[in-house]
């Protein structure tokens, strides 16, 4: 009973913070990280980290990327799979090699370094999507290129994710057995089972789904096959968010995909995902701030810099001018979810120093922030010059 009074004032802060930081123009996701700093042990202590909030917090994670796979349109990324490809992929390996050096600097290990560079690898479209629906630009070569490349940098952070667990044994992450390539061999067997549940299982199971004369029965069948995924991704020795962010890609290939996406939504978004946020926020303390200030200044400046670079100079690679460029860099500029959700399992299994966690999260908050302005700013530019 105790736990339903803490879930109250959890669901009660989320909503109230979100709808502020909405009203505000800023990411809703702002407000529900802020709501844990405010209930946590950092300001009132009114909620601590316990076991219910942290399973609640798991399954948030997990329905979380299952819900990035299903908005991750294929379609639009084969149609501008060079540029996706090239933008997205330059944004992730510069911040890997600009965060990674900066984090060996200020006295992290290389396997330190190189995952505090992974957790900034990846975008966050959303927040992006929100301002240029704002500005009519969502169809403009310059939205479709924020879009395309932050379906491939999602698609890419998971694969190096997995890459990184694969290949450090930190954390009690080393597979099934204690030989590292039947390790690897049976990641790779993982994988090939992944694209054959993309191709084949998964249209043949959401039809069987749909037949079942059963109340939400397509929406269960979605998630027997995305737990599952998400359940063998973990057994094999990798992450389940891996397999749940698979899961939601090969569930959008099927006609079901839009019931699946509202129904789903709806679970996560009304109970788990808030309990996500507010864990992440629980987590956090002051105590280090002052002595931290210059790694956050620095890992700042290198967060936004490395995505605008990469946007901007790879997308002009293929012709865009340099205010397009500049529109491509703002939108890729915003971490958001998938950071916070590589940050998290980072603390969960040790393989960054828990002293710079809160800092890391301050970073992802303060890009997030920033991106808005900054890309609303090269649109009214462009605006003007049109």
């Amino acid at each position: 009973m105790h736990f339903l009074g803490e879930l109250i004032l959890i669901l009660l802060a989320t909503t109230l913070l979100g709808q502020l930081f909405s009203r505000l123009n800023m990411p809703a996701v702002i407000g529900q990280l802020l709501s844990g700093i405010l209930l946590g042990p950092a300001i009132l202590g009114l909620v601590k980290p316990n076991e219910i909030i942290s399973l609640f917090s798991e399954f948030g994670v997990i329905l979380l990327m299952f819900l990035a796979g299903l908005e991750s349109d294929l379609d639009l990324l084969k149609k501008y799979f060079k540029l996706s490809f090239t933008v997205a992929g330059i944004g992730v390996i510069l911040p890997v090699f600009f965060m990674g050096i900066a984090s060996y600097l200020f006295g992290m290990n290389f396997l330190e370094a190189l995952f505090i560079g992974i957790v900034f690898a990846a975008t966050s479209v959303s927040i992006s999507v929100v301002v240029l629906q704002e500005a009519n630009q969502i169809h403009t070569r310059a939205g479709t290129a924020i879009l395309g490349a932050a379906v491939v940098d999602d698609i890419l952070a998971v694969i190096v994710l997995s890459l990184f667990t694969t290949f450090s044994h930190e954390g009690g992450k080393s597979g099934l057995t204690n030989n590292f390539f039947i390790n690897l061999l049976i990641e790779i067997v993982y994988f090939v089972a992944v694209w054959v549940v993309f191709k084949f299982v998964a249209p043949y199971f959401m039809k069987l789904a749909e037949k079942v004369e059963v109340d939400y029965a397509v929406v269960i069948g979605s998630l027997v096959l995305a737990l599952s995924m998400a359940w063998a991704a973990d057994f094999v020795g990798l992450s389940a968010v891996v397999g749940a962010f698979f899961g939601g890609l090969a569930i959008r290939q099927t006609p079901q995909y839009k019931e699946v996406q509202s129904s789903v939504s709806a679970i996560g978004y009304s109970i788990f995902i808030p309990v996500f946020f507010v864990n992440i926020g629980l987590s956090m303390t002051f105590a280090s701030f002052v002595k931290d200030i210059w790694f956050i200044i620095v890992m700042t400046i290198l967060a936004v810099v490395s995505k605008f670079w990469a946007g901007k100079y790879s997308s002009e690679l293929f012709g865009f001018t340099k205010n397009e460029g500049n529109i491509v860099g703002a939108g890729m500029v915003s971490r958001g979810e998938v950071a916070l959700i590589v940050a998290q399992i980072g603390i969960t299994h040790h393989l960054f120093p828990e002293d710079i966690y809160s800092s890391l999260i301050l970073v992802i908050i303060i890009t997030t922030v920033l991106s808005p302005f900054i890309l609303n700013y090269y649109i009214k530019r462009e605006l003007k010059n049109d």
